[in-house]
């Protein structure tokens, strides 16, 4: 039970995005055997993209697995780097439905101000794909369809979860099927986004260790 958890997540195909490289990234993170990992229980989730599912499945998945930090990734198909996002805003689109054809009746996810930051440690995050050697860049706006729609949640979970301590949503950019990038793609790679991936997730497993140890300690 001491062992720390983190829960790595990512999103399915959606209108516009029939293949959606989150799914092999978050696969790929997931698999890692490092020294550094070896105390860490590792889990996956990839999301319908559905305002349904999100609603449906993230409480069910903080129950069951009380991941101590929550990793997401999610596809920013008109962005050609990574994005690191700094907060999640009150906001749902009307414009476009999501992959079950279910359009937000309104512009706002519910109650509350008109944003709410992830925290300090995003700042950390860029660093840490910086290091890689990505084209990575701190985000204010995460958009107004799932991507945004899960970081607000996610971030109210840190504030109401026993186990959650932080959350931190990543945007990747579009990337052709194989190894080298397809015409109009950004010029990552995949094995350039798991590098960078892995050096986000070493990250946030050492502030989550930080903040979980400082909760014990003033408990």
């Amino acid at each position: 039970m001491n062992r720390l958890r983190v829960l790595i997540t990512g999103f399915g195909p959606f209108p516009g995005a029939p293949w959606n490289p989150t799914q092999p990234l978050v696969s790929r993170l997931t698999r890692l055997r490092r020294p550094a990992l070896a105390d860490i229980d590792l889990a996956s989730h990839i999301f319908p993209v559905t305002y349904h599912a999100v609603d449906r499945e993230l409480p069910e998945l903080l129950a069951r697995l009380r991941p101590h930090a929550l990793l997401m990734f999610g596809l920013a198909s008109r962005t050609a780097h990574v994005r690191i996002e700094t907060r999640a805003r009150n906001a749902v689109t009307l414009l476009w439905p999501d992959a079950a054809q279910t359009r937000a009746r309104k512009g706002t996810i519910g109650l509350g101000p008109d944003a709410m930051m992830f925290g300090p440690h995003t700042a950390k995050l860029l660093r840490a794909a910086r290091s890689t050697g990505i084209d990575a860049r701190p985000s204010r706006d995460a958009g107004a369809y799932l991507c945004n729609y899960l970081s607000w949640r996610a971030i109210e979970a840190v504030g109401t979860d026993d186990h959650l301590r932080l959350a931190a949503f990543i945007h990747i950019p579009l990337l052709g099927r194989d190894t080298s990038p397809r015409k109009g793609a950004s010029r990552i790679t995949l094995e350039e986004l798991v590098d960078a991936g892995e050096a986000m997730l070493m990250e946030m497993v050492k502030q989550a260790r930080q903040a979980r140890d400082e909760a014990a300690a003033a408990c």
